[in-house]
């Protein structure tokens, strides 16, 4: 249901992404922190957050850019976090229709998860349908939005034909909500060096696999395990 879910909102927004269409920048890990740690800048972390959770519309590429990738630097980043209702939010997506007296229940579920992780693009997707069901077209585009924009900065840290230029993600499931995104499925996962390289089907598609750069990942799990 849910890769349905955001195929609805790629065609309903008219929001292409597409990483060939506006190339890629790799990520300058330590120009970003030297940014996001300067009271004076424009991206400074603080506002820019302040910003996103008020559901600021004029945010710019370049600053979810930096709130993104610059969220690895963060005391809260967690690269294996799990929505704290995850459990309860399943038994939603396993629906094979939802109830109208569900969406109330969804989006409270959807929005304690999302203030906890602001990057949850799960749920950021589904709550911009629920929206969308429960006539709330101001909040699905909004919240939808946001999930667009992040999308974007991750289609342009890379271009995923090798390691080097791998698309840099902040967990594992963003790799496979990408993959739902252009209704691609992965036959495989293996790690090669810092990243993540999800292996498909031989001949079904014009490569045979994509890379995820997940260095900051890696030294998250590091820096746990310590």
């Amino acid at each position: 249901m849910l890769k349905q879910l955001i195929f609805i909102f790629v065609f309903c927004f008219g929001i292409q992404l597409n990483a060939q269409e506006f190339g890629f920048t790799k990520p300058d890990y330590k120009a970003i922190e030297k940014e996001i740690s300067d009271k004076n800048s424009k991206f400074f972390y603080p506002k820019l957050m302040e910003r996103l959770v008020k559901n600021d519309t004029l945010l710019t590429t370049e600053e979810y850019r930096h709130l993104y990738l610059g969220y690895v630097f963060q005391p809260k980043y967690n690269a294996f976090w799990t929505a704290p209702d995850d459990e309860k939010l399943r038994t939603y997506y396993n629906k094979e229709k939802l109830e109208v007296q569900d969406y109330d229940e969804i989006i409270k579920l959807a929005n304690n998860s999302i203030t906890e992780f602001p990057f949850d693009l799960r749920q950021l997707n589904y709550l911009s349908y629920i929206y969308h069901l429960k006539g709330d077209e101001e909040a699905a585009k909004v919240t939808s939005y946001k999930f667009h924009s992040i999308m974007n900065v991750i289609l342009s840290s890379g271009d995923g034909k090798n390691c080097e230029t791998g698309f840099h993600v902040l967990m594992v499931d963003h790799e496979y909500i990408l993959l739902n995104l252009f209704e691609i499925e992965s036959k495989g996962q293996s790690l090669v060096g810092d990243c993540d390289y999800l292996s498909f089907e031989k001949g079904v598609y014009k490569v045979d696999g994509i890379y995820f750069n997940i260095e900051k990942m890696l030294e998250n799990e590091r820096k746990a395990l310590r």
